[in-house]
């Protein structure tokens, strides 16, 4: 082995010179003697880890760099996805802005169709009018007909009698005389009477050709309602529909809910009263029975907006978020078997809004075993709604919230492995899928 070192000294000596290091005291001298070998190892040392040094202190930058690198993704994604909610939020309003455009055009519409039912019913009472007039003119030429034909013929028997006393007019010169003074009154009368007769028939056609302008436009006037009034239908049709779609789907008792909504909203007056209109015993107008049948439409949209507004129909979190576990059968999270998942989870960052999904009261803000910081809400038809394993909660037990309120803040406080919101709704006590109710939604919000 020293064979080896001395070896390896007399080749590293060529470029290594040996060096010698001297410690003096007072009272010796000393000198350290440094091989080519040992000064070799101690190089080599140095520079592995210098190069060590070099090699760490890049690893280390390179991952700051990819690191700021990432979140600098990650903030113009969400700057990209905030500009795509605002987008989204101006849509909403516009929609919501034209939706109450068209209503305030059909309230102008159904003012335009009083006032043209009112127009229609003064042009049907003069009709009549002139209807009974008409009566009464052709019952006068009736009359002056019969008078003429019985002046005519005492106008041929007194001719009868003249030619029967021409042989003797020099003995009867006087009634000769009072036969000419009758002639001459019943011929006076009967010219009256063709006049009559004349005037009335010009009349009575004037009437005629009156009556059938007036029929024609009653039916011009009747086509244009039956227009507006199939486009009013159609447009209730539009509103209504939705809306049923949403009650069917989510299985609830629409006549029962529409009931309870009625009672808590029980107000009468203002100009959308239903019209009855009858004349002298001939029952309901059709138009009346039309305009009708509309409003009650119209009522039953209105009552199930309502509705719709007080059902927890809206996404319960404010913002984007992901389901982590659906409603049913399931592993447990944290190894205790298959058990039942009575609702839904929804992830999102800590401190997320969790809102109000339907008008409502509050019947439970606190803690409770399992759930930690939980809420729990009452709606209308025997509906509850659970938020569980808030992070912060923003309501007190007895306060009424409308949809969409803030209600508290996505956390993960009791039994939970991670930030989210565990929803469930219950009807008449009984657990549901919540996503019956999320999805259902999305035809009205």
């Amino acid at each position: 082995m020293n064979a080896l070192f001395i070896k390896i000294n007399a080749l590293l000596s060529r470029h290594v010179p040996e060096q010698r290091i001297y410690l003096r005291t007072d009272t010796s001298t000393r000198y350290f003697r440094a091989t080519p070998l040992l000064q070799t190892v101690f190089g080599v040392t140095i520079a592995v880890g210098f190069c060590w040094t070099v090699i760490a202190t890049s690893a280390l930058m390179l991952d700051r760099m990819s690191a700021k690198s990432g979140k600098t993704q990650a903030e113009v994604l969400q700057r990209a996805y905030e500009a795509r909610l605002t987008e989204l939020s101006g849509e909403r309003d516009q929609r919501a802005l034209e939706a109450q455009t068209a209503q305030e055009r059909f309230y102008v519409a159904l003012e335009q169709i009083s006032l043209q039912q009112g127009e229609l019913l003064g042009a049907e009472e003069e009709r009549r009018e002139l209807a009974t007039g008409l009566k009464i003119m052709q019952q006068k030429l009736q009359k002056a007909v019969s008078e003429r034909d019985k002046a005519q013929k005492q106008s041929d028997s007194i001719l009868a009698e003249m030619q029967a006393i021409t042989g003797s007019l020099n003995t009867r010169l006087g009634g000769a005389r009072d036969t000419e003074e009758t002639l001459a009154y019943v011929l006076r009368a009967l010219n009256k009477t063709v006049d009559e007769r004349d005037a009335m028939k010009v009349e009575s056609e004037t009437l005629y050709t009156q009556m059938a302008e007036m029929t024609l436009n009653q039916k011009l006037q009747q086509e244009q309602n039956n227009r507006l009034f199939a486009r009013l239908e159609q447009a209730v049709e539009v509103s209504l529909s939705p809306l049923e779609k949403v009650l069917k789907r989510t299985g609830i008792n629409a006549d029962q809910l529409l009931k309870d909504v009625r009672k808590n909203y029980s107000g009468s007056g203002g100009p959308l009263t239903p019209m009855a209109i009858s004349t002298k015993g001939l029952g309901q107008n059709p138009l009346s029975a039309r305009t009708n049948l509309l409003l009650k439409d119209l009522d039953k949209i209105g009552l199930m907006e309502l509705a719709a507004r007080k059902l927890p129909l809206l996404t319960p979190v404010r913002g984007s978020f992901r389901h982590t576990s659906q409603y049913g059968w399931r592993k447990d999270p944290k190894g205790a078997g298959r058990r039942m998942h009575k609702g839904t989870d929804l992830a999102a960052p800590r401190g997320t809004a969790i809102v109000a999904p339907g008008d409502a009261v509050v019947i439970f803000a606190g803690k409770q075993r399992g759930f930690g910081n939980l809420v729990k809400l009452r709606h209308l038809g025997g509906i509850e709604t659970y938020f569980a394993h808030l992070n912060r909660i923003r309501v007190k037990a007895g306060q009424r919230v409308s949809r969409g309120d803030r209600i508290g803040d996505m956390g993960t406080t009791g039994r939970s492995t991670g930030v989210h919101l565990h929803y469930e709704i219950h009807v008449n006590g009984k657990p549901i899928n919540p996503q019956i109710y999320m999805k259902a939604a999305r035809n009205v919000f």
